[in-house]
């Protein structure tokens, strides 16, 4: 039986293995509860490689097989699972704290949930869906949050640009921008003046402008043509940032079902392009 937890033997194998043993050790690792249901077949599906490669990884391992690495990772989510169960921690400790940090995040994205106005989402998608070019700009606590949007704007097949929040760059960037291009702006605590200026630009040269803010009061939110609100979090100020991060998640939700066939035909490109460059290396 080999020894160590299996993470710890993918984490100190990993700089040896070849590419495609990469791909399976980083799927393993971090998406060990998904690796606990699937088949070889399936799971080699899920990273693109053969079920035979599958089965050579678990033995890379020394495990017998792929079967006796699943069992451990099995155990693991099963122990997971039911120490949750039986386990009340206490508020002042450690499991308790962080447990209540968890539960103020989903109880700030489940006040959004049930507060979100599904009208000036509509209103984005649809000029979404007449843009030619999207130019993508936030304040730096948005900044994980503008490029998970750019990500999904990408994903439909949209040109989507990120503009840094500085005066040259920003200037440089608005100066490629014309009629029928739209401007999407991230401002989590209106405390970037450059934000609501450059919303008020893009505007006056032609763009369609739209804002996600943290308050329905910022200053870039009277100048864009469409607002989506983040919920004011009476309670913790942070929470805006999780709350936006949920809601450009729904956003990428919302444009790969709407233009479902464009997200298909990009996924696709996408995949041919990974496979080929998966052969030349």
């Amino acid at each position: 039986m080999p020894s160590g937890t299996y993470a710890d033997r993918i984490r100190e194998a990993r700089p040896r293995l070849s590419k495609s043993f990469q791909r399976l050790a980083d799927y393993i690792l971090d998406s060990y509860v998904q690796a606990a249901l699937l088949t070889a077949s399936e799971l080699a599906h899920e990273v693109d490689v053969d079920a035979a490669t599958v089965v050579r990884f678990a033995q890379s391992l020394n495990y017998s097989g792929f079967p006796a690495l699943q069992d451990e990772i099995k155990a693991r989510v099963l122990q997971e699972l039911l120490l949750q169960q039986k386990v009340e921690p206490k508020a002042d400790s450690l499991r308790g704290l962080t447990d209540r940090a968890y539960k103020d995040l989903a109880d700030a994205i489940e006040r959004a949930r049930r507060l979100l106005d599904a009208a000036p989402l509509e209103s984005l998608l649809a000029a979404l869906s007449k843009a030619k070019r999207v130019f993508v700009l936030s304040d730096a606590a948005a900044a994980p949050s503008a490029g998970d949007l750019l990500s999904h704007l990408q994903s439909i097949g949209l040109l989507a640009y990120r503009l840094p929040i500085e005066e040259q760059g920003l200037a440089a960037g608005l100066a490629l921008a014309s009629e029928g291009d739209l401007l999407m702006a991230l401002d989590a605590y209106n405390s970037t003046p450059l934000l609501p200026l450059a919303v008020a630009q893009a505007k006056a040269s032609g763009l369609h402008t739209t804002v996600v803010v943290g308050g329905a009061s910022y200053d870039a939110a009277r100048k864009a043509d469409v607002v989506l609100e983040v919920p004011r979090q009476e309670d913790s100020q942070q929470a805006v940032n999780f709350v936006m991060a949920a809601l450009v998640n729904a956003l990428g939700q919302a444009l790969r079902w709407r233009f479902a066939e464009r997200h298909k035909e990009m996924q696709a490109k996408t995949d041919k392009l990974l496979r080929r460059l998966a052969r030349a290396n």
